[in-house]
This record gives C-alpha cells, sequence and structure tokens, in this order.
C-alpha cells in the first residue's frame, strides 16, 4: 500500500508541473488568441471590441484567399509526392540489398536538420547554382532563379519540403513493411501474386494505417509550412508563395494586424482540425471494408 501511494506521489510531482506548463504556454495563449479575434487589436496600446466584423472581412479579403489557396496547393502536390517517394524509398530499404542500414541512415539526415538551415541552402542553390549550371549547359528553363518567377517559386517550395519530410516517412513505411508477416507473401508467391500484384492486395492492405499516419501528418504539416518560406521567399515574388503561417506572422506582429490575423489563425486551427478528422473518418472506413 505504502509503495501505491508513492508511486501515485511521484505521478502527481511529475504530472502537475507538466500540466501547468501546458496551461501556460498552450492554453492560455490560445485562449487569449481567440479574445483578441474579436477586436481591432495592433499588437500594442489599446483596443476595443469589434464583434464578428474580423470574421467577415476575412472571407472577402482577396489576399487571405490567395494565401489559402496557395497553402492548399502546396500541401496536396508535397504529400503526393511525398509519400510516393517515400514509400518508394521504403519498399527499396526493406529489401534484401547490402549497406541498408547505411542507407537508412543516410536517408533521415535531412529530417536532422533545421528547416530554415534546409530554406537558406536551398535559396542558395536555386539562386545561384542550379542558374549557372542552365547557363553552362545553355538550359534556358534553368536559367534563372526559380525563386524570382511567381510561376515556379511554388515548385521549388514544394521540393524542399518534400526533401526534408520523406525521411521521416520513409522511416514509418519501414516500420509498418516489417510488421507484415512473412506467412502472408509466401501464401501470395503460392497464388502467383508478384509485383504491382503483390503490393496492391497483400503488402498495401496492411499498412494502411502508417499509410494514414503519414497522409495526415504530411498534410497537417504542409499545411502549415512556414520556415521554408521564411527562408526562401518571404511570400514573394508578388505574394504568390505566401503560406496563411506566413501571413498570420508578417501581418500580425509586424503589420499592425493582430486582431485581424488572430481570426485568421482561428479560422486556420478549425481547417487543420477539420482536414485531420475527415482524413482518419475516410482512412477508418477503408480499414473496415478490408
Amino acid at each position: 500500500m505504502k509503495k501505491r501511494n508513492d508511486s501515485q506521489r511521484t505521478y502527481m510531482l511529475i504530472t502537475i508541473p507538466i500540466l501547468a506548463l501546458f496551461v501556460c504556454f498552450n492554453t492560455i495563449p490560445l485562449i487569449r488568441g481567440v479574445i483578441y479575434s474579436f477586436t481591432n487589436f495592433k499588437g500594442f496600446g489599446t483596443y476595443d471590441f469589434v464583434g464578428f466584423r474580423n470574421y467577415m472581412d476575412l472571407f472577402t479579403d482577396p489576399r487571405i484567399g490567395g494565401s489559402y489557396l496557395f497553402t492548399i496547393k502546396l500541401a496536396i502536390v508535397a504529400t503526393i509526392l511525398t509519400n510516393v517517394i517515400s514509400l518508394l524509398l521504403a519498399l527499396g530499404l526493406n529489401s534484401k540489398i547490402k549497406g541498408k542500414t547505411f542507407l537508412r541512415a543516410a536517408y533521415f539526415v535531412p529530417n536532422v536538420l533545421g528547416a530554415l538551415v534546409v530554406g537558406y541552402i536551398f535559396q542558395y542553390f536555386f539562386t545561384y547554382i542550379l542558374p549557372g549550371l542552365g547557363e553552362a549547359l545553355g538550359i534556358d528553363a534553368l536559367s534563372g532563379s526559380m525563386l524570382s518567377n511567381s510561376k515556379t517559386a511554388w515548385i521549388a517550395i514544394v521540393i524542399v519540403c518534400a526533401w526534408q519530410s520523406i525521411a521521416m516517412n520513409t522511416i514509418i513505411y519501414i516500420s509498418g513493411l516489417q510488421t507484415v508477416p512473412e506467412d502472408v507473401y509466401e501464401a501470395g508467391d503460392l497464388d502467383g501474386a508478384t509485383g504491382w500484384k503483390k503490393f496492391r492486395h497483400l503488402t498495401f492492405p496492411l499498412i494502411i494505417p502508417f499509410f494514414t499516419i503519414n497522409m495526415v501528418l504530411c498534410v497537417k504539416n504542409f499545411l502549415m509550412v512556414f520556415d521554408q518560406i521564411m527562408a526562401m521567399t518571404k511570400g514573394g515574388p508578388e505574394q504568390s508563395t505566401e503560406s496563411i503561417s506566413y501571413l498570420i506572422y508578417n501581418n500580425g506582429l509586424s503589420g499592425g494586424s493582430f486582431g485581424y490575423q488572430s481570426a485568421n489563425a482561428v479560422v486556420f486551427f478549425i481547417v487543420i482540425v477539420a482536414i485531420s478528422v475527415a482524413q482518419m473518418t475516410i482512412s477508418s472506413k477503408k480499414e473496415e471494408q478490408l
């Protein structure tokens, strides 16, 4: 009985400070942000409550609409690209090849690097190195910086986001592939299942939970893209790569629209939660069907 009481006391001593920190640095700022979303607060000085005016203005602001369209487009393309490449790499690294332990570690390196560091490295690559190679090879399409063209800047950001996210997704897919029993493949071999049929009817149905995790994480992370935008384009050129997170940060903290962007943040939070719940619901139904 004494040991049980000691363990409960220890648990409370650990849990209470963690909960206090969570409330101080997460819950309270969230509540204050919601309150500010109903005001005309500039980030300093006094403010007045304006009701739902900020929320109504959001739906008529073309800049807000453009940032949502760009962010959703980036999230969709980057999610598809990341998961396709990650799954292919995982299938290769899970097969019987030499040096796969080293290759797994090598592919994980991008995830270790900070997003800002990666963004600045690729900013230099797309601004100087790639155009230099394009001029040397006589390729006009690569002679200019992709980041200075509103039609190609988003492609460069997709490449960087996918390059860094592939590492973690590949590890998750490898973990899923290692849970597939060998008996399943042996039974498939007896039935003549090979190549694509083997993957479609045997492997993929058994790793759907891992596929769901990767899809949800990818969509959430890409919708919240910020560091790459900050390092590479700062929303340019002509606000063509202005993500929602960057717009909230830029206009909210330095643009004197703290209350307005707080309303944007609340709407953005609801959108992310709704998309994540929809993904989980659809994936759960597919798992039940299988």
